[in-house]
């Protein structure tokens, strides 16, 4: 079935229900919205966005941190696996939120979001160890920048 979801950013995007991801306590700071969808950025294949669909204003840019840290990983507890019913390593696909830092753009990898692409669930994590919650994004183009 396909939606058409008006969005501030991005106008009008038509979108599959199935390409929906619920997100079960939102995320930091969001914890009302709960269902998202991830959209291309057609200026960067290095950036998404993803896009609130209960507030059609809110989409944030996002970013696979291992393009940027190639050994980065993410440990999961018993009730993090539970919620996102995995039951492969592979199911789950990692990003991080992009911010703006002054002129810089910085992802946080102490916070990544979760998600089983099979079953559309996702959620956001704070992990464990000393991961960076700035970390500096250099090969993100300057028009990206801008709107990031």
């Amino acid at each position: 079935m396909v939606m058409k979801l008006d969005t501030t950013r991005f106008g009008t995007v038509e979108i599959q229900a199935d390409d929906i991801l619920f997100f079960r306590y939102g995320l930091f700071g969001f914890e009302d919205q709960q269902h998202w969808v991830l959209l291309s950025d057609i200026n960067n294949s290095a950036v998404a966005w993803l896009q609130s669909m209960q507030k059609t204003s809110l989409a944030m840019p996002v970013v696979s941190p291992r393009r940027f840290v190639s050994d980065y990983q993410v440990q999961l507890d018993e009730r993090q696996i539970s919620l996102l019913s995995l039951t492969t390593e592979e199911q789950a696909y990692v990003l991080s939120i992009v911010s703006r830092n002054e002129q810089d753009l910085t992802t946080n990898l102490r916070a990544p979001i979760v998600i089983n692409l099979d079953r559309r669930l996702g959620c956001q994590v704070v992990t464990a160890d000393d991961q960076p919650m700035q970390f500096p994004l250099t090969e993100i183009p300057v028009a990206v920048r801008k709107i990031a």
